[in-house]
């Protein structure tokens, strides 16, 4: 979900996501990061952490224009996580977003 900024305030307001056709007239922030659940395992954490990375590093490859998993080699992922201020992913996480590349979804 998205919060839309006033202006001349600091207030937020929320704001739903806005439907195909209308006009954006003001600026958009995330919303503040929530702390994660307590009383999972140890490796839930670890897994969900390295989803949201391998989904950040996805997502930045696709805007750099490699749009396919056999464009994404270990090296330029890595290169695409130090350009973006991530620390270097493992070979589990690359093979992760690979596999993000490649979701038919």
């Amino acid at each position: 979900m998205l919060a839309a900024v006033t202006t001349m305030s600091d207030k937020v307001t929320r704001a739903a996501v806005p439907k195909r056709g209308d006009v954006i007239d003001h600026a958009w922030a995330p919303l503040a990061k929530q702390p994660l659940p307590a009383g999972r395992p140890r490796s839930w954490y670890i897994a969900h952490n390295r989803r949201l990375k391998a989904m950040r590093l996805a997502i930045a490859l696709l805007d750099s224009g490699a749009f396919g998993p056999e464009v994404a080699t270990n090296e330029k992922i890595r290169d695409t996580a130090e350009s973006i201020g991530v620390h270097l992913p493992s070979d589990a996480t690359c093979r992760m977003v690979r596999r993000m590349m490649q979701a038919q979804r």
